[in-house]
């Protein structure tokens, strides 16, 4: 099993770490759920520069967590997206869907 997390990295950035299959998603799915709810500012970060290795459970999760910020009335951008996301992400049609921080 991975030791996969989020956490907060800053006031308005959070971190995805390890892991993302379908071991590790449905609790990232509810803690990353709760960390946006309670982050301030109208933007969030989204970091995945440590994500480790993913299924198509990290991609699973980025789409949520946009609906989880939007849902809250902020706007998320992810940033450091792993090879495996953009590779999972261009196969799967969604690279369009998923904002990016240059």
């Amino acid at each position: 099993m991975s030791d996969a997390r989020i956490e907060q990295a800053a006031s308005s950035e959070l971190r995805l770490v390890g892991v993302l299959d379908h071991s590790t998603g449905p609790q990232l799915r509810e803690t990353g759920r709760q960390m946006i709810r309670a982050s301030n500012g109208a933007r969030l970060v989204l970091d995945c520069s440590a994500v480790e290795k993913t299924s198509s459970v990290g991609i699973a999760l980025l789409l949520a967590f946009m609906r989880d910020a939007e849902a809250a009335g902020k706007a998320v951008v992810f940033r450091g997206l792993s090879e495996d996301m953009r590779q999972i992400a261009e196969v799967s049609g969604l690279t369009e869907l998923l904002p990016t921080e240059a």
